[in-house]
């Protein structure tokens, strides 16, 4: 059985690799706002987002924040559009 787990990534990054980060979440996830990606992904996907997208940023000057959902508890609403 594959463990599947919600992802919802929020970052701040240089805008030297703004553009980077952007294209290689958008590779694994579904782009929701300007910087902000969700989507399901299983664990060994998961491990491949989290190495690739240390080696893409600065750790001292960059932020990520990755919310990990599991599926049983995830709720969502969206006002307004979505994208």
């Amino acid at each position: 059985m594959v463990v599947k787990i919600y992802l919802i990534i929020v970052y701040d990054v240089n805008i030297e690799r703004v553009n980077k980060v952007h294209k290689f979440l958008r590779t694994h996830l579904h782009w929701q706002q300007n910087s902000v990606f969700e989507g399901e992904v299983s664990k060994s996907q998961y491990n491949i987002i989290l190495e690739k997208l240390k080696e893409l940023i600065n750790e001292e000057t960059d932020s990520i924040i990755i919310y990990e959902i599991p599926e049983k508890y995830l709720t969502k609403k969206v006002l307004g559009i979505e994208k």
